[in-house]
């Protein structure tokens, strides 16, 4: 009004047309009419494509056109707004038309009937094999087509993408996940130290897996004996939903003995298909999992579904490597267990390996000119002896292990390190991590020679001050043909290390052949 120079007390002519806005909100004074019922359906179309281009469930798209009731791309209408949060008070109190709820559809999409608005979440513990296990189980969630999230040792990942590197098995990391609205399958490495310290971040979860109770970490935390281990990490067997499963390993006396505090229902795998609580689980109508003939075998009551041989996984190094046999029986359960299908379930285990990309630290071989180089996470007696039974299954003309101790743990187990190294090994290298732990270098060197010569007392022993010392010596006077098994600490820098020494060894070849 400003702008003609004209007052409320002014009366325009006849025919003179006033603007007092330039713009129609409700909020500035514009009306609303209800036309939902005579929109054409080729508009119709055209706004549900246009949401589904940008993404967006729920969204207002504003429009001038001389009307709705023909298509918009005939009468010279356009868009001209999306909206990502639009007000409903138009539709709720039109100033003409019918009025409508739409804020119940809206509601009703994003909480289904019967949804409670939980994830699907799955939570792994066990002292070995929690790692390589809740990857495999992420990756089944990925190949199924959830945006998924998951959190080990390694760090918090978001699909393939880490996103916080370091050890983030407990609590804290599992809440910055969960609280990330983006993730649609969550996956949880759950390690007794977080327990202890700080409980769980979650109060329930639809599945989870208890891969073994063994001797590590005794000693720490006011934990002393291995029933008191493993009433820690009963903990995931008496949090799962009703309807959900615990997954316990039936071939482990403690972890099976969990099914009576179980909250969920009950699931078991096992290496060995005549296992009797196998048997007798899946006689009473249970979900059970084992190994049989070299295939992975899922029995569901008097079902057997056979899910994949075992010469097409990967991970299991044609059936030689156990250890990773029960993880994957372990993972299949859950899979299963979550609903996700058999398709996803066998393409993940024929895709999924031990290499460095997708599983650091486990069991990643690195093949060089005339020797092969061994990563591992071997880092208690029990996980160092079923990597042992795996290494007896390779040929190899010396098989090296570089083995350390880890400070803070008892003396009877850095003697067992100790003895099981010198079982496995033809030569040993012992080698210090870079914190020791409250220890001497001399105290960790003494207690696990004591256990290395109590099985191998003529075996050549020899000391180096760091991992990278080590790897460095061994590769540059390796005999040919020999095996060079490194226990990892810091498995990005050992890695990157072999890799370097592996250039420089084929670059000096590659110079010798042309010399000759």
């Amino acid at each position: 009004m400003s702008s003609k120079k004209i007052s409320i007390d002014d009366i325009p002519k006849n025919g003179e047309e006033i603007i007092l806005k330039t713009t129609a909100n409700l909020s500035t004074g514009g009306t609303a009419e209800d036309i939902t019922d005579f929109v054409h359906p080729a508009n119709r179309q055209l706004f549900e494509r246009v949401a589904r281009i940008i993404g967006l469930n729920i969204c207002g798209i504003d429009i001038m056109a001389p009307d709705l009731t023909t298509s918009v791309v005939e009468n010279g209408g356009a868009i001209i707004e999306v909206n990502a949060a639009p007000g409903f008070r138009m539709h709720l109190q039109p100033n003409k038309g019918k009025k409508r709820n739409v804020a119940e559809p809206v509601v009703d999409m994003l909480f289904p009937k019967k949804s409670n608005g939980r994830i699907p979440l799955v939570a792994i513990t066990g002292t070995n094999g929690k790692t390589t296990t809740t990857r495999l189980v992420a990756s089944m969630a990925q190949q199924q087509g959830y945006y998924t999230g998951y959190t080990t040792t390694d760090g918090i990942y978001l699909n393939k993408e880490l996103i916080h590197k370091g050890d983030c098995s407990g609590p804290s990391s599992a809440r910055v996940l969960l609280h990330d609205p983006a993730v649609e399958f969550a996956v949880l490495e759950t390690a007794r130290g977080g327990l202890l310290r700080s409980g769980l971040a979650f109060d329930s979860c639809n599945c989870s897996i208890i891969t073994n109770v063994a001797e590590d970490h005794l000693g720490l935390n006011d934990i002393h004996t291995l029933d008191q281990l493993a009433e820690v990490k009963a903990v995931l067997a008496k949090i799962v939903q009703p309807d959900g499963y615990v997954i316990l390993n039936a071939d482990d006396d403690k972890v099976y003995s969990m099914k009576d505090m179980a909250t969920g229902k009950v699931a078991l795998f096992s290496l060995h298909a005549d296992n009797i609580r196998i048997q007798r689980h899946c006689d009473a109508g249970g979900l059970a999992a084992y190994y049989e003939a070299g295939y992975i075998i899922i029995r569901n009551g008097n079902r057997i579904i056979p899910v994949e041989e075992v010469e097409n996984i990967p991970l299991t190094f044609g059936g030689k490597a156990k250890f990773n046999i029960a993880n994957v029986l372990g993972a299949v359960l859950a899979a299963y267990s979550c609903g996700l299908s058999m398709p996803a379930i066998r393409c993940t285990l024929r895709t999924f390996r031990s290499s460095f990309s997708q599983t650091p630290g486990r069991l990643n071989f690195i093949e060089c000119d005339d020797h092969t180089v061994l990563l591992d996470y071997a880092h208690n007696p029990h996980g160092l002896k079923a990597l042992g039974e795996f290494l007896n299954e390779l040929t190899a003309t010396k098989k090296i292990g570089i083995i350390a101790g880890v400070g803070d743990r008892r003396n009877e187990d850095l003697i067992a390190m100790g003895r099981e190294a010198g079982k496995i090994f033809d030569e040993l290298m012992i080698r210090m991590d870079e914190d020791l732990r409250g220890r001497t270098e001399f105290e960790i060197v003494s207690l696990i020679r004591t256990g290395i010569q109590e099985t191998a007392p003529h075996k050549p022993i020899s000391y180096f001050k760091s991992e990278i010392e080590a790897c460095d010596y061994a590769m540059e006077t390796n005999a040919p043909g020999a095996l060079i098994v490194l226990l990892v600490e810091n498995v990005q820098k050992v890695f990157e290390r072999v890799m370097e020494m592996k250039q420089v060894q084929e670059k000096n070849v590659l110079s010798f052949k042309k010399a000759v």
